[in-house]
């Protein structure tokens, strides 16, 4: 054979092993990178090729799937109440990645999840009928959070504090998921949902941290009686007022210049919203001990899932005592979720211990059998004892029964509240933060639930901003839609 045929037939068997061993390469290593692409259109057409399982609330299907006019795709998601429940189910989309539970049991939902498939399936490589999710989100205290924040910005949760089921994820101003399902209207919406200031796609129940004022005097009221510091809500404290920030000339002033918050007890203190109070305890315990007590509470945590990953609430390391001072009240670089102070309140309600909180019971098979019933991995947490839990409380109904959040009480069931007013921009140029954590418990029932609510905005004038006027009466409607008989 001529030398220069050889070597160009060798040459050629080269390359053509070269394009074998590339081949295998990509089917056998590549592939199911290649076939998790984002960008890989197929996954979107087998996504959407069937309907999509559904989110269940109050036993009904808050979701569905509608049939598509046009494109490759041939369904879509739909949305029952949308605005109502965006916070809760989040969006999925034939253009955008899914979110909140949509995006968590997206594999379930389409029906590739594993533990759907029967033997069948795997024989024939049948895609399963897919499954459900079912929530803990009571239907009408969802409404009714929705309803009573209105037009206001803000957000709210509501907890079971014996089960941790959550009964309301609420967020506003909220937007409508179906804007979102469609490939050939999406791309608009998303544009106008982004370019929006008020920020409509951010859970701010879960995922936007803010100053949470004196809400966070339950905390420090709880770490001051586990160390002993003090031994009961009556005793009087060392609490000079007006107070000087240490090692300033800083004078925290209180709210109310008349309340007796001089000497004040933790009841009373609670009960006026003293902030001198509460400054110099959280100095006399020291960073150290409230960081302590904020974390058994869930502060810090950047793994809370429930199951969507909720923002860590913070408080801060690293401060001179006057910036420990001032997270006794709350500011400084303290920030929480409405989740995380319901959590706080749900804690004392619930004689001290925390349930982890949740927002799904069960997730099941297209004929409605049970994968994981999460009501009953649900643990629990002792955070304070029993007994500074059942003083707190105690004094926490003196808030609501004659102190600063009455306008949360309601017939027939115990209140006990903590309102909260936090500072917001540079020297408190913008309108402040009105904050609300309560506990309820039906006088004929027993039934319990624990809820917080922020208002970020509304139209009241600066001057008619509180705890007491913005957040509460949103607090009430949602307890009394959760403990009505």
């Amino acid at each position: 054979m001529n030398k220069t045929i050889r070597r160009a037939s060798v040459f050629a068997l080269l390359l053509v092993f070269a394009l074998l061993l590339r081949a295998t390469w990509v089917q056998f290593y590549e592939g199911q990178a290649l076939a998790d692409d984002t960008d890989n259109r197929r996954n979107a057409i087998e996504t959407y090729a069937e309907p999509l399982g559904n989110i269940i609330v109050g036993g009904k299907a808050i979701t569905g799937s509608a049939v598509t006019t046009d494109g490759d795709l041939r369904y879509k998601r739909t949305y029952t109440d949308g605005e109502l429940y965006a916070a809760v189910t989040g969006y999925a989309s034939q253009s955008y990645a899914p979110t909140q539970l949509e995006g968590i049991y997206a594999d379930l939902l389409n029906g590739t999840d594993t533990r759907l498939k029967t033997a069948l399936d795997t024989v024939t490589d049948k895609r399963a009928d897919p499954g459900n999710v079912i929530t803990t989100i009571d239907p009408d205290v969802q409404k009714a959070a929705y309803d009573a924040l209105g037009d206001k910005k803000g957000a709210a949760v509501a907890l079971d504090p014996t089960t941790g089921q959550i009964l309301a994820v609420v967020s506003t101003p909220s937007y409508d998921p179906s804007t979102l399902t469609d490939a050939n209207t999406a791309g608009t919406a998303w544009k106008k949902l982004n370019a929006d200031s008020d920020k409509p796609l951010t859970n701010r129940a879960l995922r936007q941290p803010l100053a949470p004022g004196s809400t966070f005097k339950l905390v420090v009221a709880a770490a001051a009686l586990e160390d002993g510091l003090y031994s009961s809500v009556d005793e009087k404290t060392d609490s000079e007022d007006p107070y000087t920030l240490p090692g300033t000339r800083t004078v925290l002033k209180n709210e109310n210049t008349s309340a007796p918050c001089e000497n004040a007890t933790i009841r009373v203190a609670l009960q006026y919203s003293c902030n001198n109070v509460f400054a110099h305890m959280a100095v006399e315990l020291g960073q150290d001990k409230l960081r302590a007590m904020a974390e058994k509470f869930g502060f810090n945590d950047d793994s809370q899932d429930v199951p969507v990953r909720a923002y860590p609430s913070v408080y801060p390391s690293g401060m001179d005592e006057s910036s420990t001072a001032l997270t006794g009240i709350g500011q400084f670089d303290v920030t929480a979720t409405p989740l995380q102070m319901a959590m706080v309140s749900a804690a004392l309600s619930n004689g001290g211990e925390l349930v982890s909180p949740h927002m799904v019971s069960q997730i099941t098979d297209g004929g409605g059998d049970v994968l994981a019933d999460y009501d009953d991995q649900a643990s629990s947490t002792r955070i304070v004892s029993s007994s500074t839990a059942e003083q707190l409380r105690s004094a926490m109904r003196t808030v609501v029964e004659k102190g600063t959040g009455t306008n949360a009480l309601i017939d027939g069931v115990t209140v006990g509240g903590k309102t909260g007013t936090a500072q917001n921009g540079e020297n408190n140029s913008k309108a402040p933060y009105a904050w609300f954590t309560s506990y309820g418990k039906s006088d004929s029932s027993g039934k319990e639930v624990a809820v917080a609510v922020v208002v970020e905005q509304s139209d009241a004038a600066r001057s008619e901003v509180s705890g007491n006027g913005l957040a509460a009466p949103v607090a009430k409607a949602m307890m009394q839609a959760a403990l009505k008989s």
